[in-house]
């Protein structure tokens, strides 16, 4: 019992020290990043909170500190007991394995953690799939050294994994394929989370995420879209957000012909100030401008052009600019016509009936 007593008592010491320096770590960092957790508007105008640098290593630290100690305790009494050459040797390697596979564990999160920190703050690559695709990247490679460590080759592991992957591919071909079409559409960069899309075939909303199958979409009225990748890199669509997120605003009306065309040009342009101060005050260097283009059966036709944040706001705007429009050409007496025909109904040679609609 004197022989096994120190191994021991470094095992249980490992374990015990683990424990509470978890402990210690969750407490303390969880307070931190608590106070330094960051916040910014994401789409929708939606004030998102984002995980920090403390947060990501917090997550990535869980339970894995424990094993560390665990393992430091086992390797302590590992070194400190008299075993058999092949005994030794045996429990060497499984503390070995056992120690890669945990370090293994936490670089695959910390790793997918920042590049999901990184995707949310810049918006430029997707959260889901990239962090995915760096996570089973780290884990392939931790088993690959933990082959290697124990003595197995790993050449022709590769040469089989080469070949089942060629067989596995022509039987998955409908996921690679969306796999794929998810990569080509972030690295071409048609578009990004937070864009606001809109498919031909009517479908439009914000991109919340690609994934390794198909990329959500969350549109106006908050109803997620779910669209495969390989249909997507398929389909014409127009992203509202490129080259930049500001769009004009176009709202064509008409008033009557025997308006004066000035002034409703100052009353028009005015009220389109005043919207564009409310809707989006950082662009009211950006003026909007009134151009008249037709000269209908009822009206002279005009478009009203300003300029808003982003396609979303489109419809505020809207909303706003017709109802002042519609209240200030009241108080200014300007008439918006109704449509109106004039009908001849012709009786005989002499007489003529006129009637108007």
């Amino acid at each position: 019992m004197r022989q096994w007593a120190i191994p021991i008592s470094f095992i249980l010491l490992g374990i015990i020290t683990g424990f509470f320096v978890e402990k210690a770590l969750d407490k303390n960092l969880r307070k931190k990043a608590e106070v330094e957790t960051e916040t910014d508007i994401g789409v929708d105008g939606e004030e998102k909170t984002y995980l920090t640098g403390k947060e990501i290593l917090l997550q990535s630290l869980n339970n894995v500190t424990l094993i560390w100690f665990i393992l430091a305790g086992c390797f302590g009494a590992f070194i400190t007991s008299t075993l058999e050459p092949n005994i030794f040797h045996s429990i060497r390697t499984i503390l070995i394995v056992a120690f890669l596979f945990s370090l293994t564990i936490f670089v695959a999160r910390l790793s997918s953690g920042f590049v999901t920190l990184f995707g949310q703050k810049t918006q430029s690559v997707s959260a889901s799939i990239i962090s995915n695709l760096t996570r089973i990247t780290i884990f392939i490679f931790g088993i690959l050294i933990i082959l290697q460590t124990v003595g197995v080759k790993i050449t022709p592991i590769l040469t089989t994994l080469g070949v089942g992957g060629f067989a596995i591919a022509l039987a998955v071909q409908d996921t690679l394929s969306n796999l794929f079409a998810g990569l080509y559409l972030i690295i071409s960069q048609q578009f990004k989370t937070g864009d606001y899309v809109k498919l031909e075939t009517s479908q439009e909303g914000y991109v919340i995420d690609i994934n390794w199958r198909n990329t959500t979409i969350k549109d106006i009225s908050n109803n997620i879209i779910i669209i495969p990748n390989s249909k997507l890199s398929a389909v014409i669509f127009t992203n509202y957000h490129l080259p930049v997120k500001e769009v004009v605003l176009r709202v064509d009306l008409g008033v009557g012909y025997a308006s004066n065309l000035e002034y409703v040009e100052q009353i028009t342009l005015d009220v389109a100030k005043e919207v564009t101060a409310e809707v989006a005050p950082e662009l009211t260097t950006n003026e909007p401008f009134v151009r008249y283009h037709t000269f209908g059966e009822s009206s002279i036709d005009l478009t009203v052009f300003m300029r808003v944040n982003e396609f979303s706001d489109r419809r505020l705007a809207t909303h706003l600019f017709i109802k002042k429009l519609h209240q200030r050409y009241q108080i200014e007496k300007i008439e918006i016509p109704y449509p109106t025909r004039d009908i001849f109904i012709k009786h005989n040679v002499d007489n003529v009936l006129k009637i108007s609609t």
